[in-house]
């Protein structure tokens, strides 16, 4: 969301974001009657292995609907992207790069083009597949620590309740007994919206036990088509703000409600409006009618579409294509190192001879 604005546009702006809110909240906030571990820090360890992340790697679009500022770094770096630090050497940096282009310059003609770097992005992005699959096994055994293989709603249940400061052996018992639990209003609808998505993860014929497999679709809607779809679902739903399940172009670009408090946050605003304006009518709206439907935001959010890596490819090219010839030589990518790794590489032209 920009800064300088508040938003009161969406009161659940994505049930799941509820999750990020929800981690502020004070625990002793809680009822009374139920026991709370007041040590527990609201952002603990638990919390993070088994809540769906707000971010993805590799795809566009955040949870909340935002464009993924980091999208350009991650599917050109892949896992290597916290290598690339702004704190971090420039001469190491520059090093790491030139290396990167070596791998990405397949035919070795010291030139990248539009297909070799689309080849790139599709394993980049496998990584990032790869590490969540990794990352989704030390989760899914957090909730399953009998090791059967599944987890029921209820089970999962507990072990969030728990993540989140409550006693676990009493939310058990009254799971169990099928007594109500008594918890704020925020947690109550995060609980709601996270079984909406455990749901939607559980593959036919549903009976409210998530494998691993499933489980990894819970957490990274990304690997499964089905559970993109409900996300691009959900995302519409914020939008939409006629209830159509389209999104307009000033659907898409309208500002949360708020009044911006300086110069510089309408500067954040203007900004976010102009790249979403761009990312709309250039990327998303395909066939450019100034309508997009469900359909095109599934295509342009799918990570593994080779289609949209190849056009990512050649607007990536396009940035850095000085001397338009529709390649990358390495100067470029070095001079352009910013956009792609996030990174500035300082005293850029005094060095690059010297190592090349």
């Amino acid at each position: 969301m920009p800064v300088g604005r508040v938003c009161t546009r969406h009161p659940s702006f994505l049930s799941l974001a509820l999750v990020a809110v929800f981690l502020a909240v004070d625990i002793q906030a809680r009822p009374a009657n139920m026991s709370v571990n007041r040590d527990k820090k609201p952002n603990s360890k638990e919390e993070n292995e088994i809540l769906p992340p707000d971010h993805l790697n590799g795809v566009k679009l955040e949870m909340d609907g935002h464009l993924n500022k980091d999208f350009h770094q991650e599917v050109f770096l892949g896992k290597d992207m916290e290598e690339f630090e702004e704190d971090s050497e420039p001469r190491k940096n520059r090093k790491k790069l030139t290396e990167i282009f070596s791998k990405v310059d397949a035919n070795e003609d010291k030139s990248v083009s539009a297909k070799e770097m689309q080849r790139w992005i599709m394993q980049k992005t496998e990584e990032h597949f790869q590490q969540a699959v990794k990352e989704n096994k030390v989760s899914f055994h957090a909730v399953d620590p009998d090791g059967d293989g599944h987890v029921t709603w209820d089970e999962y249940r507990v072990k969030f309740l728990a993540s989140k400061g409550f006693n676990e052996k009493e939310v058990a018992e009254k799971i169990k007994k099928n007594e109500e639990l008594k918890v704020d209003e925020e947690t109550q609808e995060v609980l709601e919206s996270l079984k909406d998505r455990w749901f939607q993860a559980d593959n036919p014929p549903a009976d409210q036990v998530l494998n691993e497999q499933e489980f990894l679709s819970f957490l990274h809607p990304e690997h499964s088509r089905g559970m993109l779809k409900y996300m691009v679902k959900e995302i519409v739903r914020d939008l939409d703000q006629d209830g159509n399940k389209k999104l307009t172009l000033s659907e898409f670009i309208s500002l949360p409600m708020g009044t911006a408090e300086n110069q510089e946050a309408q500067d954040i605003d203007d900004d976010w409006v102009r790249e979403r304006k761009k990312e709309f009518e250039e990327v998303i709206d395909a066939n450019h009618d100034g309508i997009v439907t469900m359909e095109e935001l599934e295509e342009y959010m799918d990570p593994m579409n080779e289609y949209n890596a190849l056009n990512e490819a050649k607007q990536m090219i396009a940035v850095a294509d000085e001397n338009q010839n529709h390649t990358l030589e390495l100067e470029e990518i070095l001079r352009y190192s910013e956009y792609f790794t996030g990174s500035k590489l300082m005293d850029y032209a005094r060095n690059v001879h010297e190592e090349f």
